[in-house]
């Protein structure tokens, strides 16, 4: 390039412009478009064999390609790693979700340099790219306000965000974020809001604003929604499209699906429906009361795919109405297998699962009418989970088909993509990344950002797309998830449950004392997809290679080490807390929030006390009584709340979204400058004294039957001085600001319920006579 003239006018200088050619399509540059679905099963797509109404997806079957033999990591964050990588989970520390992290590199839940995601590759080569919905990959104690950022999604190569951090969150009342800003849903649940719509008018918008600016620029939508993740919500009048249409049962149901699936190509003849999961009931052994209300709870969970299903079907034809639809290239999945988390009975709130409270039936009946509402965060029964999975054995978390196999839709018309067909070779969430990259004709980068790149261990799907019978390109996949571990190699699957004694406990709760314990079990898929037939004892040869052979992968991926803990010593009492944070100590000057879970102070569990300093006036409330909330975290579905009404002080428990407990101090506290407190006792079971203070005299106090072991992770922010989301409380309606001055408050965790009474009462008095 010749040297630039600038002389002393612009009659003696020469003007040259930066190369704008970067954000121009190149020949052949396909947009791209990733749905990624959330513990929807196997089969749980119409065009997958289901009952479920999905005339969308179906749509992307019919104009492309189901690749019936593709398969995830078994969990959520796990999955999203490896689809934005082409790279194994724990190879970029991805070994779990993100609040179960560890101090080993496979378990860290930072997504290393070295790892860049398709966005960052895309990006660099010209492409506007956009995450919407689920995000799931950033470590809690990143998640504050004020970041780090470096690996929320605008960190990792998006140039626009829209969703939520965590793994779930209320579909009526989500925890937004917009970009790196905490945000609240644009409408109300009473005005017609509702998550799935929103994520998809988000990205509609975002594609009509590129193609008013830019209509030749490629563009990469990841649009990760939070169906059919609990809670299972859906406007009523989807949920009534599927009145009695369930009536005969899971078991009926399994029966369906799999003669459906032979009938459309989806599973060979002769496939075998896998045997019954333990804990699983017969349909004809529960009661009359327990079918109608099972029932219910896969109409409401039915509704709630189809209606998604809608709004993918709103962004197909908005890509349509822009021309760009048979540019680009689709591909829709889930993240692992259906979910059996709502345990044998199903739950009318995910939050007892957490808090390892069972649900009766009586529970679910009360609250039959409310299934699918805004009020409830409601899963079904593990009966539907079975049957989503459909023929397989198994669920999300384990290694067994059921738990990691999950359809695959591919739609390009423009790249080759034949429509109607189906492919069976073998492939992995890890082979997306690739198959894009050679899509859109950009090798991967052997360096990012300065930084060199470790190799991609995933294949590129392109060659399957023209031939149905070309050979696979992949030949061994390993998987390990919560201790539960597999292994295919050229067909054959071999496999060991962590929980070795066939119990129905979801998630294993006593596992052996060591790994070698365990029973691996072998199957040979070709001949045998539902793992019907476990030919260990025939062919020891093999499964001692194929053992040996994991245990190599193992260490090579940084699988290691195993975690074959109990249930309760899985997640960690005290994850890192974020840099500069003092875990014994939180302040805050003035109304704050919302602080993301990961970074607010850890109350759940425990024993804690509280105080602000506030300044009440002479007319702070149209009655002249002080209100307003203090402190706040989680919300209806579980959580707690420090506020004022009437002028008297509150604290109060919400359990689920169907146990509540609350404690008033029988005082009104008159205008003036005051300092407010309130002790949270826990007992070893978790049920607690509350006591409340006013200038250091006590005014009141009771006791709550239990508190909360876990903050739900759906409704897990911290408020103080207002609250935007789902409020704990239905006293109140957001945001109920505190009505006079709060200049500080002061959050004090204790010791973890359990410890000595008076180490706890001790402890506690020393840090606020500290303050």
């Amino acid at each position: 390039m010749t040297q630039q003239r600038i002389g002393r006018t612009p009659a003696e200088s020469q003007e040259r412009w930066p190369d704008l050619a970067g954000g121009s399509r190149a020949a052949g540059s396909p947009n791209v478009v990733v749905i990624l679905l959330d513990d929807v099963g196997f089969a749980q797509y119409g065009c997958f064999g289901s009952t479920i109404q999905t005339p969308a997806i179906d749509r992307l079957a019919r104009e492309g390609l189901r690749y019936v033999n593709f398969h995830t990591t078994a969990v959520c964050s796990p999955t999203r790693a490896s689809l934005l990588t082409g790279r194994n989970c724990h190879s970029v520390g991805f070994g779990h979700v993100t609040e179960r992290l560890a101090g080993y590199p496979g378990y860290s839940m930072r997504l290393p340099d070295s790892a860049a995601t398709v966005a960052e590759i895309l990006r660099g080569n010209g492409y506007t790219t956009w995450a919407v919905g689920k995000w799931h990959l950033t470590p809690s104690y990143e998640t504050g306000p004020q970041g780090p950022f470096e690996r929320w999604p605008l960190g990792r190569g998006f140039d626009r965000f829209y969703g939520f951090l965590g793994g779930s969150t209320d579909q009526y009342a989500p925890e937004l974020v917009r970009d790196n800003t905490p945000a609240g849903p644009p409408r109300t649940a009473a005005e017609g809001y509702h998550l799935s719509a929103d994520l998809v008018d988000e990205s509609i918008r975002q594609i009509r604003d590129l193609r008013a600016v830019a209509p030749d620029r490629p563009f990469m939508l990841y649009l990760a929604t939070g169906c059919g993740h609990a809670p299972h919500q859906a406007p009523a009048d989807w949920i009534e499209r599927y009145r009695g249409a369930f009536d005969a049962g899971w078991d009926a149901e399994r029966d369906r699906v799999l003669a459906r699936q032979i009938e459309l190509g989806v599973m060979p003849p002769g496939t075998r429906l896998g045997t019954s999961n333990p804990g699983v009931p017969a349909w004809t052994d529960l009661t009359d009361e327990q079918r109608r209300l099972a029932s219910r709870m896969m109409e409401v969970y039915a509704g709630f795919v189809s209606y998604t299903d809608a709004q993918i079907g709103r962004l197909l034809d908005a890509l349509e109405a822009t021309g760009d639809l048979d540019d680009t290239v689709v591909m829709l999945c889930s993240d692992n297998g259906a979910s059996g988390e709502g345990g044998p009975e199903g739950s009318v709130d995910e939050g007892l699962y957490l808090n390892d409270r069972p649900q009766r039936t009586e529970d679910g009946l009360a609250h039959i009418d409310e299934l699918g509402g805004p009020r409830l965060y409601n899963h079904y029964p593990w009966g539907w989970a079975q049957a989503g999975n459909t023929p397989f054995r198994w669920y999300k978390q384990f290694t067994h088909a059921g738990g990691i196999t999950n359809g695959l839709l591919v739609r390009h018309p423009g790249g080759g993509v034949p429509a109607g067909g189906i492919r069976r070779q073998y492939h992995h969430v890890i082979d997306i990344t690739p198959t894009l990259l050679d899509l859109t004709g950009i090798a991967p980068p052997a360096t990012v950002r300065g930084v060199a790149q470790q190799p991609m261990h995933g294949v590129s799907m392109r060659y399957s797309f023209a031939d149905a019978d070309a050979p696979g390109h992949r030949h061994t996949q390993h998987y390990e998830m919560w201790g539960n571990r597999g292994i295919w190699q050229d067909g054959w699957m071999a496999v060991c449950r962590l929980q070795p004694d066939g119990a129905g406990a979801f998630p294993p709760q006593r596992p052996p004392a060591t790994l070698d314990e365990l029973r691996w079990e072998l199957y040979d898929h070709r001949s045998d997809p539902s793992e019907c037939d476990d030919l260990a004892e025939r062919e020891p040869a093999r499964l001692r290679a194929m053992t040996e052979l994991w245990w190599a992968a193992a260490g090579r991926y940084d699988v290691l080490p195993v975690d074959n803990r109990a249930r309760a010593e899985r997640w960690p009492a005290d994850p890192p807390a974020p840099a500069g944070s003092d875990p014994a100590r939180a302040r805050f000057h003035g109304p704050g929030g919302p602080y993301e879970r990961g970074v607010a102070p850890r109350v759940a569990g425990r024993s804690f006390r509280m105080y602000a300093e506030v300044t009440v006036g002479d007319a702070t409330a149209l009655d002249g009584k002080p209100r307003g909330v203090l402190y706040a975290v989680g919300g209806g579905h579980g959580g707690y709340c420090w506020y004022l009404q009437d002028g008297q002080v509150r604290f109060e428990v919400a359990q689920s979204s169907v146990q509540t407990e609350t404690v008033t101090a029988p005082f009104v506290v008159a205008p003036g400058r005051h300092r407010l407190e309130v002790a949270v006792d826990a007992a070893a079971d978790l049920s607690a004294r509350i006591m409340f203070t006013v200038d250091g005299v006590a005014v009141g106090g009771g006791s709550v039957s239990r508190l909360l072991k876990r903050v739900p992770i759906g409704s897990g922010r911290t408020y103080v001085g207002h609250v935007t989301s789902a409020p704990v409380s239905g006293a109140f309606t957001p945001p109920n600001p505190f009505t006079g001055e709060l200049h500080e408050l002061v959050v004090l965790p204790g010791l973890p319920a359990g410890a000595a009474p008076a180490v706890r009462r001790e402890t506690a008095d020393a840090e606020m006579r500290e303050q």
